[in-house]
């Protein structure tokens, strides 16, 4: 990825963030990340737990995904239905959760 897409994608984790620092809510379409990514830390799976994680490291991730560089077994075809916007706010929401 080159440092202008980094940036861009720092950009706009950032600038949705404050949205949502107070929502106990997880934006549209995070609850669906659940049935794979354990919330619990305890919990053993190959599946890595997203609560805690980078933002811009989950978006990186999913945009990775939905254009085929990161290869998958499900994710990719997941990742094709979430807009930027969307990855974003659910990164963003995933990054504050402990």
């Amino acid at each position: 990825m080159n440092a202008t897409r980094l940036l861009a994608v720092a950009v706009v984790v950032a600038s949705i963030a404050p949205a949502f620092a107070a929502s106990p809510e997880p934006p549209a379409g995070a609850s669906s990340c659940s049935g794979c990514h354990a919330a619990n830390a305890a919990a053993n799976t190959p599946v890595p737990r997203l609560a805690g994680r980078n933002a811009a490291e989950i978006v990186t991730q999913m945009q990775a995904f939905r254009s085929g560089a990161q290869p998958s077994t499900v994710m990719d075809r997941i990742a094709k239905g979430y807009s930027d916007a969307e990855i974003a706010a659910i990164a963003t929401w995933y990054a504050q959760q402990k």
